[in-house]
């Protein structure tokens, strides 16, 4: 089944760019045709794929304005069947710009009407607030995935951003759903990092993968080569861990859950 999956937390530090980089070139990898759009002024997914965001002749901005097409805006990037949607600065003046344009919180999936037919998956990555890009990105998708850190505050990060998805649900777009939740940056060495995971399961315990990322130095390094893990370490714990990732989210197949968002958000 083709989707559109939305990477968000109202959170930042979560590993959000991290999981849309490294899951997008395992799922290509797998065999499927992937596009990433990279919906963060940051340009962070950007350059985790090596693309430099500053010389880049169209991006994702250009998109949402009408100023360009998408074959004139995506590049391929480092194995077959994966393109990109570059961002860049300039994105950040897109929510000023668009204020005044009719239902503009539907231009993202404006874009994706045609395109989303010529990919398996589109995966987008959100920026770490409640905006108007971030609402074009759950507008746009079929469903969200959700990468937690584990850490303290988790469950409280999470609380919020149920909330918002509840509300897109009711308000903007009724067909979005939860893809799932992924722990991240999972220390072995702590009791924090299990205690997170379980408190976090007992609410959310059907939505959970059984994949989790570790907390690991390959990981850190990779995006300052440009590269996504499965090409800089192969080998890595954090390689095998969104591999086995990339084929949860193939097998779930576009099987979402009925639960009901708003006694999560009370949790």
């Amino acid at each position: 089944m083709k989707r559109i999956i939305a990477v968000a937390n109202q959170k930042g530090g979560v590993g959000k760019t991290t999981t849309n980089v490294n899951l997008a070139t395992c799922l290509a990898q797998s065999g499927k045709r992937v596009l990433v759009a990279d919906m963060d002024p940051q340009g962070n997914t950007t350059s985790g794929f090596g693309v430099d965001k500053y010389s880049v002749t169209h991006s994702i901005y250009s998109l949402l304005l009408g100023e360009a097409y998408l074959e004139q805006v995506k590049v391929p990037v480092c194995v077959d069947g994966l393109e990109l949607l570059p961002a860049n600065i300039d994105l950040s003046g897109a929510e000023i710009e668009l204020i005044e344009h009719t239902k503009r919180e539907f231009k993202l999936r404006e874009v994706f009407s045609h395109a989303k037919y010529l990919y398996d998956y589109i995966l987008i990555d959100c920026p770490p607030s409640l905006n108007l890009l971030t609402l074009n990105a759950l507008c746009a998708a079929d469903t969200v995935l959700v990468p937690i850190q584990c850490e303290y505050y988790a469950l409280e990060g999470l609380t919020q951003l149920m909330h918002t998805i509840e509300l897109v649900q009711r308000k903007l777009n009724p067909r979005l759903a939860i893809e799932g939740v992924v722990f991240t940056m999972y220390d072995s060495r702590t009791n924090l990092s299990a205690q997170v995971v379980d408190e976090v399961k007992q609410y959310l315990g059907e939505y959970t993968y059984n994949s989790i990322i570790p907390r690991n130095v390959r990981l850190s390094e990779a995006p300052s080569y440009g590269l996504p893990i499965t090409l800089y370490a192969p080998d890595s714990k954090g390689a095998e861990a969104y591999i086995n990732l990339a084929q949860e989210v193939i097998r779930n197949n576009g099987v979402y859950k009925d639960k009901e968002l708003k006694t999560v958000a009370q949790a």
